[in-house]
C-alpha cells in the first residue's frame, strides 16, 4: 500500500476520510485561494471537526513553508 501511496494516493487503498483530507491538502498546496468553505464541508462530511481541518491546514502550509525555505536556500542540494 505505500507503494501505491507513493505513486498516486487517488488510486491507493486508503479511507474515504484520507482521501478526502489528501484532495484538500493537495488543494491548498497547489493554490490556497482557491480552498473555500465547500472543501471543509467535504471535510466534514468525512469526520473531521473543525479543530481537525484546523490541524490539516497548519500542517500543510508548514511543510510548504520549510520546503519552499530550504529550496531557496539549497538545503540537501549537492
Amino acid at each position: 500500500m505505500v507503494e501505491a501511496l507513493k505513486k498516486d494516493y487517488r488510486t491507493a487503498s486508503i479511507s474515504e476520510q484520507d482521501r478526502t483530507m489528501l484532495d484538500y491538502v493537495v488543494k491548498l498546496t497547489k493554490d490556497a485561494t482557491r480552498c473555500s468553505p465547500d472543501d471543509h464541508a467535504r471535510l466534514r462530511a468525512v469526520g473531521f471537526d473543525d479543530k481537525g481541518i484546523l490541524q490539516i491546514t497548519l500542517i500543510a502550509s508548514w511543510f510548504n513553508y520549510i520546503n519552499r525555505v530550504a529550496d531557496a536556500l539549497g538545503v540537501g542540494r549537492e
